[in-house]
């Protein structure tokens, strides 16, 4: 099950912190560190480039789909997936909260919403205790894998 377009609109404007439209390359790097992906700089500025159509050096949706699509379809490790969760659970209680949510993408520099993360967490909160377990997680990693 792939994401829907409006998960990934959604991503797309949770990494777009200053409403432009268009995500430049430090809100990419944010992108990718958020969805767990440690990418060296000058790694990140050629995916950039190969897939910047109109070579303006940002990143608009289409190009953003784009590259997050071909990005999350090469995480196949259970490995990455657990990293992605490590990050947000900053308590290391086993469960990602709104407010772990909150916390990190203030350490990302991001200017998301509560009720963003609120409405991510609810979708993606099977059992409804309010908070994501590893297997709700990584139910969303494979979501977005394409799987």
């Amino acid at each position: 099950m792939a994401l829907s377009p409006e998960q990934i609109k959604e991503a797309f404007n949770l990494f777009d912190a200053d409403g432009s439209g268009a995500v430049d390359l430090e809100e990419m790097s944010l992108a990718m560190k958020g969805l767990g992906f440690e990418i060296p700089k000058n790694e990140l500025l050629e995916m950039v480039k190969a897939i910047d159509k109109d070579g303006n050096s940002l990143i608009e949706f289409d190009e953003f789909e784009k590259m997050v699509t071909e990005k999350m379809s090469q995480r196949d490790s259970p490995q990455e997936v657990l990293k992605a969760f490590n990050l947000f659970d900053l308590d290391k209680t086993g469960f990602v909260t709104v407010q772990n949510m909150i916390d990190v993408t203030r350490m990302l520099g991001e200017t998301t919403g509560p009720d963003v993360l609120k409405d991510f967490i609810k979708e993606a909160d099977t059992d409804k205790d309010g908070k994501l377990s590893f297997k709700e997680w990584e139910a969303v990693m494979t979501a977005m894998k394409g799987k």
